[in-house]
């Protein structure tokens, strides 16, 4: 039922020393070291790899007022923006005929401007040409003394 082994199991005692070849530090393995033990014997052992230390955990920081006004308003402002522009989509017609308006309004003011003082100069040279009279001419001087000094005047009939 068993066989026999063509091995042959010994214990090591301390009569026996045993001889290790040297290895040479370039031939260790990474994460193997050559440690001692604490009955004095050195010997190939792993060793723990120390983890890194782990980063410091952010402290949450509280979120500043203006920071939430500023995202309360963000959202207002923007669709306030979008109702103007669909609104001037809308009024863009009449915005149109509104200065074409003011144009014709602007000439009219021209026109009025330049042509009123033609037309009253036209007539009072009519009139004033069947009458004999010339026309008159008034100076006006007016002196004052000082910043807040009372300003006195005369008028000149010619």
């Amino acid at each position: 039922m068993y066989s026999e082994t063509a091995y042959e199991i010994t214990t090591l005692t301390p009569q026996q020393p045993t001889q290790h070849p040297a290895m040479l530090p370039t031939e260790i393995p990474p994460g193997v070291q050559l440690v001692t033990l604490p009955g004095g014997v050195r010997t190939l052992a792993y060793t723990p790899q120390q983890a890194p230390p782990a980063p410091p955990v952010p402290v949450a920081q509280p979120i500043p007022a203006w920071a939430k006004t500023t995202a309360l308003l963000t959202p207002t402002v923007g669709g306030g923006v979008a109702a103007a522009g669909i609104g001037l989509s809308y009024a863009a017609p009449g915005l149109i005929a509104m200065s074409e308006a003011l144009w014709a309004a602007v000439a009219l003011i021209a026109a009025a401007a330049i042509g009123v003082p033609v037309l009253l100069r036209l007539g009072r040279g009519a009139a004033g040409a069947g009458t004999g009279r010339g026309t008159t001419h008034i100076t006006q001087n007016i002196t004052a003394s000082g910043m807040f000094g009372k300003a006195n005047g005369t008028i000149n009939h010619h």
